[in-house]
């Protein structure tokens, strides 16, 4: 059990003084969490770290198969899991599968917006096919989830929305060559992030994103570098290494719980140092 007091601030203005936590922190049991782009990856890791937690765990991806192997690994351990096909892109398929997990689990409390893609290309050679691609998947797909999340939430009047952006997301001094219509679309993420804090706060709907720097994926490490290989793409970063789904998903569960519960409209950067250098 953790107990902290609190006395009053310079404004006199105090609740509580004395706050104690009598289960273990970061605790996510009863709650129900969907993940989207959970098949592999970050999304795979966020979603056995919630499970971990104590959340019943909606896996969701564009393979079924794939999402059922990590409900499966879920349930081995003693969790709850349920799997589901799912194209971000597609408004009617996204509202079909809140609609069956509510059927099931009669709510959604935490959305990790992991889904997304990435594609290395010069800007002067990105079609029209492909810049539509990356913003229908990495930002529109992003928004029709966390809509249809918002409006499950705001039943109970509590919520969390954590959406996955990047360090390439402009404005933070990360240019990163052949990323142009990605990073527009994590931009976005990071806009849509703030504004749509503000719009469900009176809801109870928190939302964040976070934002990795260079982590070992399958999308960030298409040819199977080593990791060697993958740490000498990153100079800049402080730490020397390249950072793993895990310390992400770290991430996800505090935002995810109620220690986060002041916490709304930020976007943690969660990538070794990488902007400070």
């Amino acid at each position: 059990m953790l107990c902290i007091f609190s006395a009053k601030n310079s404004f006199g203005v105090s609740g509580s003084n004395f706050f104690c936590y009598t289960g273990y922190m970061f605790d996510l049991s009863g709650k129900v969490a969907l993940i989207t782009g959970a098949r592999q990856g970050m999304g795979k890791s966020h979603a056995l770290t919630l499970a971990q937690q104590g959340a019943k765990v909606v896996v969701t991806d564009i393979s079924l198969s794939d999402c059922n192997n990590v409900a499966e690994l879920i349930r081995k351990e003693g969790g709850e899991a349920l799997a589901f096909e799912l194209d971000v892109t597609n408004k009617t398929h996204v509202d079909g599968v809140f609609d069956t997990v509510v059927k099931e689990w009669g709510r959604v409390d935490i959305l990790v917006n992991n889904a997304g893609i990435y594609q290395s290309k010069p800007v002067l050679n990105i079609t029209e096919e492909e810049w539509r691609r990356m913003i229908d998947i990495d930002l529109s797909g992003a928004f029709w989830v966390a809509q249809r999340a918002a409006r499950e939430m705001a039943k109970n009047n509590w919520g969390r929305i954590i959406n996955i952006a990047s360090v390439s997301s402009g404005g933070v001094g990360v240019g990163v060559p052949g990323s142009v219509h990605y990073t527009a679309a994590k931009g976005g993420i990071i806009g849509m992030t703030e504004a749509m804090a503000v719009d469900l706060a009176p809801m109870g709907i928190l939302v964040n994103a976070i934002a990795p720097g260079g982590i070992d994926t399958p999308m960030a490490n298409p040819e199977g570098k080593p990791r060697e290989d993958l740490a000498n793409m990153l100079p800049n970063v402080p730490l020397k290494r390249i950072g793993t789904p895990e310390e992400i998903s770290a991430a996800v569960v505090f935002l995810a719980s109620d220690e986060a519960s002041y916490i709304t409209g930020v976007t943690l950067y969660v990538d070794g140092g990488w902007l400070a250098g």
